[in-house]
C-alpha cells in the first residue's frame, strides 16, 4: 500500500477534509487533521447543506455513514418558496415535493453543518482531530513537510492535503492561480429561536427555503436545526464592498437602515430579519476560479488540495460541499488503489479530473448568479423551477 507507513496531515476539519480523513481510515491510513477551531463545541457558521445523490452522498454511502445521516437531515428543508420582494409566493412545492426518497437521483437532503461535522467527527478514530492549531506556513523536509501552527507547534507530514477553504494557505505551495472575485458579495445572518423572535418570517418559510427575488437583489435563506434560521442578503457590490461600506456589522440598528437604504423597494416584513439578526453580520464577497484551461498546474509528490482550497466556486448551484465531499471520495480511492504506483501518480490523476469537475461546476454556478441576480430573476428562476 501506497500509504504505508505515511504520516498525512490534512488542514482543515469541514466536510471535505473530514469525511476525506474517515474514507482514509477505513483503509488503513495514519491521519491527523489540524483545524483552528477550539474544540468540536465550535459553532459552525452557514446554511444548511444540500447533498447530491452522485456525490455528496455518494462519499458519504462510502464512508459507511448513510444510515447516520438519514437518522440527521432535515426532512422537508428542501422544499422551496420563491417570492418577489413584497414577499407574494408565487413558487411554492411545498404541496408537491415528492416524498423523501433516497433512491432518487433528484433527492436533494438538507442537513445542518453542525450537524454533518458532528456525524463526521464522531466516525473518527479518537485523537484525529488536532483542535486549535491554525495552520501558518511549511517547509520541504526529506521527502516531505514540516508544518508550523500559530501556537508554536510543529509537525512533519509524508503527504499534506489542503483542506483549508476559500482563503486556503496550502494552495499558494500549488499554484499561483488566483480565484477572481464574481461581482456579488452576500451578508450572512443567523437567527436564533427564528419561532418566537421572528414569527412572520418563519411562517413564511414553513421549514423549507425561501429564494426572493426583486430589483437585482436577493435574499436566500433556509431553515436550520435546532429553530434556527439562516440567510443571505446577495447584491451586486465592489469587491471591496464591506470594507468601505463604513458599517459596523455588529450593529443591528446600522444593518437595518442599510437594508431599507439599499433594498428599498423591498416589504417591511423583511426588516424582522435584521432586528433579530445573531451579531455580527458576516459579509462575504464572492470568488471563483478561473474556469478556462490556464487553471492547471503540475502536480506535487506529497501535496494536494480540495473542496474550496482547489476550486472555490459561488454558491448558486449548490456544488461547493458536494465537489469538497467528492474531492475526498475520489482522492481517497486513488490514493489507496494499486493502479497507480505512485502516491505522485495518484495526486496527478486525482487533480486532474478534478479540476474538469470542478470548471463545470464552477461555470454553472456564476452563470446562475448572473441569471439571480439580473432584472428579470424572478421570471427567470421562476421558468427554471417550473421546468423541473
Amino acid at each position: 500500500m501506497k500509504l504505508k507507513d505515511k504520516k498525512i496531515a490534512i488542514i482543515g476539519g469541514g466536510p471535505g477534509g473530514l469525511i476525506l480523513a474517515r474514507l482514509l481510515q477505513l483503509q488503513g491510513a495514519n491521519i491527523r487533521v489540524y483545524e483552528r477551531d477550539l474544540n468540536k463545541h465550535a459553532r459552525v457558521q452557514g446554511s444548511p447543506l444540500d447533498l447530491h445523490d452522485e456525490s455528496g452522498l455518494a462519499a458519504i454511502t462510502e464512508a459507511n455513514l448513510l444510515e447516520e445521516f438519514k437518522n440527521n437531515f432535515l426532512p422537508g428543508a428542501d422544499k422551496k418558496k420563491i417570492v418577489n420582494e413584497r414577499a407574494e409566493v408565487f413558487f411554492s412545492d411545498h404541496e408537491s415535493k415528492i416524498e423523501e426518497d433516497f433512491g432518487n437521483e433528484y433527492f436533494r437532503p438538507e442537513i445542518d453543518r453542525g450537524v454533518l461535522r458532528k456525524i463526521l467527527l464522531d466516525s473518527l478514530q479518537p485523537e484525529t482531530v488536532v483542535w486549535d492549531n491554525q495552520y501558518v506556513s511549511m517547509e520541504e523536509q526529506n521527502e516531505g513537510w514540516l508544518l508550523y501552527f500559530k501556537n508554536g507547534n510543529s509537525v512533519y507530514a509524508d503527504i499534506v492535503i489542503g483542506a483549508d477553504g476559500a482563503n486556503s494557505r496550502i494552495r499558494p505551495y500549488i499554484t499561483n492561480i488566483k480565484a477572481f472575485y464574481s461581482g456579488i458579495t452576500m451578508l450572512e445572518g443567523n437567527i436564533y429561536d427564528a419561532k418566537n423572535v421572528a414569527p412572520n418570517i418563519s411562517g413564511l418559510l414553513n421549514g423549507g427555503k425561501i429564494l426572493a427575488f426583486g430589483n437585482k437583489k436577493n435574499i436566500l435563506m433556509g431553515q436550520k436545526s435546532n429553530g434556527e434560521i439562516g440567510y443571505y442578503a446577495s447584491f451586486k457590490a465592489d469587491e471591496s464592498w464591506a470594507a468601505n461600506s463604513g458599517l459596523d456589522f455588529s450593529d443591528q440598528t446600522q444593518l437595518l437602515e442599510w437594508f431599507k437604504n439599499e433594498y428599498y423597494e423591498w416589504s417591511s416584513i423583511w426588516y424582522e430579519l435584521f432586528e433579530n439578526t445573531a451579531i455580527p453580520f458576516i459579509p462575504r464577497p464572492i470568488y471563483c476560479v478561473p474556469l478556462d484551461l490556464d487553471q492547471t498546474w503540475k502536480s506535487l509528490p506529497n501535496l494536494t488540495m480540495l473542496g474550496d482550497a482547489a476550486h472555490v466556486m459561488p454558491p448558486f448551484a449548490g456544488e461547493g460541499v458536494n465537489m469538497a465531499m467528492l474531492d475526498a471520495l475520489e482522492l481517497s480511492k486513488c490514493l489507496t488503489s494499486n493502479k497507480y504506483a505512485t502516491v505522485h501518480e495518484a495526486i496527478s490523476f486525482y487533480e486532474i479530473n478534478m479540476r474538469k469537475r470542478a470548471a463545470i461546476a464552477a461555470k454553472e454556478s456564476l452563470e446562475n448568479g448572473e441569471k439571480m441576480h439580473c432584472e428579470k430573476a424572478l421570471s427567470t428562476m421562476l421558468e427554471f423551477f417550473n421546468n423541473h
